[in-house]
C-alpha cells in the first residue's frame, strides 16, 4: 500500500507557521504532524492547544498530534478541543494507558499510542482494540535532525504481525530519509513522519516526492 507522508512542522519556520501548513499541504503532505513538547519529559518545548487552534484553519488535513508529555490526561480534552484529528500519547507517560485511549476516543478523536526506542512492542498487546496508529519513535525523542536507529525495522516487524487484520496504522518517527523509506515501509510502516527530509529545501513537492 501507498506510504502517507506526515511532514513534522518541528522542522518549520517557527515566524510562519500558518504559511508553513498551507505550503506542505499543496505540496501533498497526509497528515501535518504536531509534535507537542513539554520540557520535562523530553528536553524541549515547542507547541501547546493555542498553536493547533490557530493553524487549524489554515488546511483541512489531518492533524496528527503527538504528545510528549507527562502528565498526559489533563491535556488531551484541550487539543481535540483546538482541532487534532489523531492523538497520540506515550506509553511512558502514562500509568492508565488504557484510560487514557478511552479519553482520546470519547472525545470524538483517533488514539494513538507512541513507543520510545527502549520500550517493547508489548506494551500495547491489551489495548490494540481501542488503537488506531502505533507511533514507533525511531530516534530519542525531543529533537529533530537525529539518526534512524535501526532496531526499529525489527520492532515494526513484530508490531506488524501483532497487528494482524485490524485497521491500525504504524508510523515512523526519526530519522526518516530519501535513503531509508524502503526498508521502513518494507518492514510494515504506512505513516512516515519526515521533518527535515521535508524542509531542508524550500521544494518541498519534491521532497515529498523523493519520499514516496
Amino acid at each position: 500500500m501507498p506510504v502517507k507522508i506526515a511532514p513534522s512542522i518541528l522542522s518549520a519556520d517557527f515566524a510562519r507557521l500558518g504559511e508553513e501548513v498551507r505550503a506542505i499541504d499543496a505540496a501533498g503532505a497526509d497528515y501535518i504532524h504536531i509534535d507537542v513538547m513539554d520540557g520535562h519529559f523530553v528536553p524541549n518545548l515547542t507547541f501547546g492547544p493555542l498553536v493547533v487552534k490557530a493553524l487549524r484553519p489554515h488546511t483541512a488535513k489531518v492533524f496528527d498530534v503527538h504528545l510528549m508529555i507527562e502528565p498526559v490526561e489533563p491535556y488531551i480534552a484541550a487539543f481535540a478541543e483546538a482541532g487534532s484529528d489523531i492523538i497520540t500519547v506515550h506509553a511512558e507517560a502514562t500509568r492508565h494507558l488504557d484510560r487514557s485511549l478511552q479519553l482520546i476516543r470519547s472525545l470524538g478523536r483517533k488514539a494513538g499510542v507512541s513507543l520510545n526506542p527502549a520500550t517493547p512492542e508489548s506494551v500495547v498487546e491489551y489495548v490494540l482494540d481501542k488503537l488506531d496508529l502505533i507511533l514507533v519513535m525511531s530516534v530519542n525523542p525531543g529533537f529533530g535532525g537525529q539518526s534512524f536507529i535501526p532496531s526499529a525495522l525489527d520492532k515494526i516487524a513484530r508490531l506488524r504481525r501483532m497487528i494482524g487484520d485490524r485497521p491500525i496504522e504504524i508510523e515512523v518517527d526519526g530519522g526518516v530519509t530519501a535513503e531509508n523509506v524502503g526498508e521502513i515501509a518494507a518492514a510494515g510502516a504506512q505513516v512516515l513522519v519526515a521533518g527535515s527530509a521535508v524542509f531542508r529545501t524550500p521544494d518541498y513537492r519534491s521532497n515529498i516526492a523523493a519520499l514516496r
